[in-house]
Formats: structure tokens, C-alpha cells, sequence
């Protein structure tokens, strides 16, 4: 179907409103009538107008006054009104043009000079509302793009996700959009040669999605951005879209699509002609989308790369201590085990799993011989290695990503009732990763066999941190994180048994 023009003829005259029908039916348009300014206001309040031939004398409220009255309320504003009138007089003109009319079309008129004047403005219009239009859509798909990098989470990025929240904003309409596309068609490669897709639909304020089949893949190479009028559609290239369209429960009567090689998408059934600027909204939802699809592999690429290296690092502190097997990587997982029982946000859970393993970092520059001794340090040797805490910090910084490994580092040796060390903080002043750190590290310690001393079992270990032996005692840890361990006690044991060396 073609979307025929609605033009508004407003005249007291039944026979100029016949005669109008007679000029503008033929050629296409679709003629409304109304007798007076009154009915002409409240047909714009329920139908789209797209012009308005309206009649200048008439009795009650006037031409001028009617005018003045649509380009003053916001369904008309924006739409073309000429005023037809017998008054040639200057003063009438400018009359007309304060009262906010586009043109003017003197009685009696002529059929060509109507059909003229009308054609034009109607092409002026439609060329405003596409670039309007356009220009709006592509200033939401910014909004929202804003939106979504603000909340940008490269760990959960789904792709899918952002591109249905590009669609909701080209599909939501309101009453006034009635240009917007019904409905949308998505497809996402599932493996060569196989597409998988689904139909979105916006009901209300909510965006509904159905699974559908079609034989359509996108394009290898570069991508294709193409948009059909209905007259397209049946040509051989439009045709054959329509043909791989078919189980669609409406037939397409005009759409733009984007086909590339990781996403193709077709908005379908506009409630108008179709054209390069609706392609050009479409390419920015594109575009956005692949961008941010991009960035999550970029910065999930940079974070797998800062993971390695604190892994190496934390591997490279343990080297000279012996039989520790894999207890960086036990104590990160028992950290993150305590955060998320203690209702840590998800963002610690994750710094704490992976930070936690540098806790004992400054062990680099303790001298091996120390570290491997079998026997009781010395008073001088206990407050050199003491100060693996104070080297740790030194080597990690101030870079902020590596904040909380910094405080792992310091204050993984302190305890709630003074008597850590290096600096013997107390109770809160003690970071919450310290504390977390603290009894994980004394727990795998304790479970690990060392030159000084056996390995213990989990039952006895528990026993230790619970009710206190020798250097170890409930005091030494934060309440809350002594009843999270103890909740958790059993996934430690798995713990300890899935990430041996």
C-alpha cells in the first residue's frame, strides 16, 4: 500500500469543499472536510493531516483566527496550512502570515496552481519530519548508548541485551509517531552457515519477543544497509527479501534492513515511504552496538591480561616458599566464599578473589634462607619477615586498581584485638579485605604442611580458629568474619581438596 497524503479542505461552502475532493482525490490524495474551524480542530485531535487547505471567510470563528488557533496547539504546529481566500489586500497577507499560514491561494482558484502549491509544501514537510525524525531517533540512540556505557559492565556485557535496547527506542511509539516501524526482525550467527532470530514488537511500554525461523543470513564481507518501498518489493531484489520474509504473520510493505557478518537486522512496516534517512538511524544503532560489543572484548581482553600478571606475580613470591602448593589461589577463592556470605557488592567479591593472591608479594624480599628455615626465627629474623607486609605495599603501589591488593598486602597480619602486626590496628580500622584475608590465609597456613610444622585436617584447623590454640585465638578476627568462615566452614574443605597442588 502507498500512504496517501491526508489533506484537511475547511470551507463553508459545500461546493468548494466538492470541488477540492475533485482536484486532490484523483492524483492520489485523501481528502477530509470540515465546515468550520471547530470541526477542524477536533478532526486534527483524532487523524493524522499531513496539509491544510483552509478557507479564509468564514462565519464564526475565521480563517485567520483557525490558523493562528492550529499553529498554536502541538498536533498542528507542524502542519503546512494555505489559507484560500478573495482578499488580495496587503494588509491581509501580512494578516495571514502572523497567523502563522505557508501559503496562499487566491478565489477562484486553479486546479494546476492548487495541485502545485500543494505537492510542494507536502515535499517540504516530509523532508522536515524525516530529517526531524532521524535526528531525534539518533539523538536517543546517543542517550541511550550513554546510558548503557555508564552501567557498562565488560564481564556481563550481552550483546543481544544492547541491541534490544536500540530497538525499544526505534519501535516505542507515540501517538504522534505513527511513522515508526511495527516491528523488527533480528538475527544473530549461531555457527556457519546458521542464523538464529526473533521478531520484537513494542506493546504498551513493554518490548515483546518471539523466536522465528527465516532463511536469511547476513553478509560476509562488507555489510549491506538497503532499504525497499513497496514498489521495490517487487522488483527481483526486494522480491527475493519478501519471498525469505514469507512466515512473517504480516506481509512486509516496506523496510530497511542491515546485513553484516555478526548481527543483520530489518525494521519492517514503517507508516510511511522509506528512505536514506531511515537507513542512516538504523546504521547508528548498528554502529553503537558493535562498538560496545567491542569494547566489552577489549576490556575483558585487558582484564584477562591484569589477572595473568597478578597471578604471576603471586606465583613468583611464592617461589621460595616451600610446600605451599596452590594457596594464592585457595586463599582468593575462600576470600570470595566469606565477601559474598558477608553480602559484599559483586564488584568486591570479584577484586577480592583475584587480590586476595597477592597477599604475601613482599615475600620476594625476604631472603630465601629465612624463608626456608626450620626452625624458630630469631627475634631479628621475626621482624625481618614482618616486613614482607611493608615491602608487599611498596611493590604494589598507589595504581587504583591495585587498592585493595595494597591493603591485603599491609593488613593481612593484623588482628581485631591489636596484636597484629605492622602497625597493630584494631577492630574497624583494620580494612574489610585484610580481615577477610587474614583468616582465609591462617586457615590454608594451618591445613598446609611447612618445614616448621605438619599439615592439619580441616576438623582440627576449624578447632584452632574456634575456640584458640598457642598463637591463634578468636580474638584475633572480626566476629562477623569469624561466623562467616564458620557458616562456610565445609565449602573451605572443598575448597582446600578441589585446588590442591
Amino acid at each position: 500500500m502507498e500512504f496517501a497524503p491526508q489533506v484537511l479542505c475547511v470551507d463553508d461552502e459545500p461546493v468548494n469543499l466538492m470541488l477540492l475532493e475533485a482536484l486532490l482525490e484523483p492524483v492520489g490524495y485523501t481528502v477530509l472536510t470540515a465546515a468550520d474551524g471547530r470541526e477542524a480542530q477536533e478532526i486534527l485531535q483524532g487523524r493524522k493531516v499531513d496539509l491544510i487547505l483552509l478557507d479564509v471567510m468564514m462565519p464564526g470563528t475565521n480563517g485567520f483566527d483557525t490558523c493562528k488557533a492550529i499553529k498554536g496547539s502541538p498536533h498542528g504546529r507542524h502542519i503546512p496550512v494555505i489559507l484560500l481566500t478573495a482578499l488580495s489586500a496587503r494588509e491581509d497577507r501580512i494578516r495571514g502570515i502572523e497567523a502563522g499560514a505557508d501559503d496562499f491561494i487566491s478565489k477562484p482558484f486553479d486546479r494546476g496552481e492548487v495541485l502545485a502549491r500543494v505537492k510542494m509544501l507536502l515535499e517540504v514537510k516530509s523532508l522536515n519530519e524525516r530529517l526531524s525524525g532521524a535526528y531525534g531517533t539518533i539523538v536517543g540512540l546517543i542517550d541511550t548508548a550513554g546510558k548503557l556505557i555508564r552501567a557498562f559492565d565488560a564481564q556481563h556485557f550481552e550483546f543481544k541485551r544492547s541491541v534490544e535496547a536500540f530497538l525499544a527506542l526505534v519501535l516505542r511509539r507515540r501517538p504522534e509517531e505513527w511513522d515508526r516501524p511495527e516491528t523488527a526482525l533480528v538475527g544473530f550467527p549461531k555457527g556457519p552457515g546458521a542464523w538464529s532470530w526473533r521478531e520484537y514488537r513494542v506493546e504498551g511500554e513493554a518490548m515483546a519477543a518471539s523466536r522465528i525461523f527465516l532463511e536469511v543470513e547476513g553478509a560476509e564481507g562488507e555489510a549491506k544497509l538497503l532499504f525497499f518501498n513497496e514498489e521495490d518489493l517487487r522488483e527481483p531484489k526486494g522480491a527475493s527479501l519478501l519471498r525469505a520474509l514469507e512466515p512473517l504473520e504480516t506481509k512486509a510493505r516496506n523496510l530497511v534492513c542491515y546485513l553484516g557478518d555478526h548481527l543483520a537486522i530489518f525494521l519492517v512496516n514503517y507508516g510511511k515511504r522509506v528512505s536514506a534517512y531511515d537507513a542512516a538511524v538504523l546504521q547508528g544503532l548498528v554502529t553503537q552496538s558493535l562498538f560496545l560489543r567491542s569494547l566489552a572484548a577489549q576490556v575483558n581482553e585487558t582484564e584477562q591480561a591484569f589477572a595473568y600478571t597478578v597471578g604471576a606475580l603471586a606465583r613468583a613470591a611464592e617461589a621460595n616458599d616451600v610446600d605451599t602448593g596452590n594457596h594464592i589461589q585457595r586463599v582468593g577463592e575462600y576470600c570470595a566464599a566469606l565477601a559474598l556470605h558477608l553480602g559484599a557488592p559483586e564488584g568486591f567479591v570479584r577484586d577480592i578473589r583475584l587480590q586476595a593472591q597477592m597477599h604475601d608479594v613482599g615475600k620476594i624480599h625476604i631472603h630465601p634462607d629465612l624463608l626456608r628455615k626450620t626452625g624458630d626465627l630469631s627475634e631479628e629474623e621475626w621482624a625481618a619477615m614482618q616486613k614482607h607486609t611493608l615491602y608487599g605495599a611498596k611493590i604494589l603501589g598507589d595504581h587504583p586498581r591495585l587498592r585493595m591488593a595494597k591493603n591485603v598486602a599491609l593488613s593481612h597480619h593484623e588482628k581485631w584485638d591489636g596484636s597484629g602486626y605492622p602497625f597493630g590496628l584494631k577492630g574497624e580500622a583494620i580494612p574489610l579485605e585484610g580481615r577477610i584475608v587474614g583468616i582465609a590465609d591462617q586457615y590454608d597456613a594451618l591445613r598446609s604442611k611447612r618445614l616448621y610444622k605438619p599439615a592439619f585436617d580441616h576438623d582440627a584447623t576449624c578447632k584452632m580458629l574456634l575456640d584458640g590454640e598457642g598463637r591463634t585465638a578468636p580474638g584475633h578476627f572480626d566476629p562477623r568474619v569469624l561466623d562467616a568462615f564458620k557458616a562456610n566452614a565445609e565449602l573451605f574443605a572443598g575448597i582446600y581438596e578441589g585446588v590442591s597442588g
